[in-house]
Formats: structure tokens, C-alpha cells, sequence
């Protein structure tokens, strides 16, 4: 099913320079392999070689982290939104 993805200014000219972009997946894990599959420049941005959601990025469905959810076995459905957001740091 269809998932509207909201990409952070740092990620967009890996997308054509859209803010936001339709991607598919029932899970945020297949939602956001597919996302790296339709732009590559994504690659190790969003997900680790691993696979792994990578530590300096947060995603949210419909304003939930997805860290504090099932992480990449989150269940997205038709209407939700995904956000991925970059992780900021301070000290």
C-alpha cells in the first residue's frame, strides 16, 4: 500500500529534491528498503549495510518514533505518515 515519506532537507536531493515522496510497504522496515531502492543516494543514510535502522536518524509514524514502537516491524497502513527526521545531538 501506498506510504506518503517526509524527508528531512538533507535527503531530498537524493529524491529529485521532493520533500516528500510514495513509497510502498506494510512495515517501516519495507517501507524504507523500498524507499532506498527507488533512490539509492539514500543508501547508508537511512539503513546500515546491515540492515539496520541507522542510529543517526529518527523516523515516526503519524508522530510515534518508531524506536520506541516495534522499530522496523512497525505496521504502517494506508493514511499514515512517515517522517525521518536527523537525529541532532548536543552536549
Amino acid at each position: 500500500m501506498p506510504v506518503e515519506v517526509r524527508l528531512p532537507t538533507v535527503l531530498r536531493s537524493a529524491a529529485g529534491g521532493n520533500a516528500t515522496v510514495s513509497t510502498s510497504g506494510a512495515t517501516i522496515g519495507e517501507v524504507l528498503r523500498n524507499l532506498v531502492g527507488a533512490y539509492p543516494g539514500m543508501s547508508g543514510q537511512v539503513l546500515t549495510e546491515d540492515g539496520s535502522l541507522h542510529r543517526f536518524v529518527n523516523v515516526y509514524v503519524n508522530d510515534d518514533d518508531v524506536r520506541y514502537l516495534q522499530q522496523l516491524d512497525t505496521v504502517v497502513g494506508e493514511g499514515d505518515e512517515v517522517s525521518i527526521l536527523p537525529a541532532v545531538a548536543g552536549g
